[in-house]
């Protein structure tokens, strides 16, 4: 089982590294700006000592006045792990920075919630539907789908 890190106190660790990236934090997860996350995994998984080298899970909450990405990721080396999140507020032409550069295992997951939220991520390699065919209209999961 790994053991989860304090959001409060890596939080200091990231504004250390990027001062302006924290949002908010509490002792389960940390929130970052969308425009700073690439920057923010790069540094969880390029720093020795936290050596964030696994990403579990990624996916997305819809609160009707923003989309909430969650990444869940993991150190197999130091078996500690944590709750990253980004906000988007644009619901129109909502963008969050790809990590598939990072982390390969982001590919097809930001490709399910492209299709069914719509949420695109930006610099994905091969950004297309992955559950629904192409001519599907609209994003099937979001709260005001009709």
């Amino acid at each position: 089982m790994t053991t989860a890190l304090n959001g409060e106190q890596l939080a200091e660790k990231i504004i250390k590294a990027s001062p302006d990236a924290v949002v908010a934090v509490d002792k389960g997860a940390v929130v970052v700006k969308s425009e700073s996350l690439y920057q923010v995994a790069e540094f969880l998984k390029n720093t020795p000592e936290l050596d964030f080298d696994y990403l579990v899970n990624l996916t997305v909450v819809d609160y009707m006045d923003y989309f909430e990405v969650v990444y869940h990721l993991v150190s197999l080396k130091h078996n500690h792990s944590l709750v990253l999140k980004t906000r988007c507020r644009d619901r129109e032409k909502p963008v969050v920075p790809s990590v598939v550069g990072l982390w390969r295992s982001a590919d097809f997951q930001e490709r399910e919630v492209y299709d069914l939220m719509g949420i695109v991520f930006d610099g994905h390699p091969n950004l297309k539907r992955l559950l629904l065919w192409e001519g599907f209209v609209g994003h099937p999961l979001r709260r005001d789908y009709l």
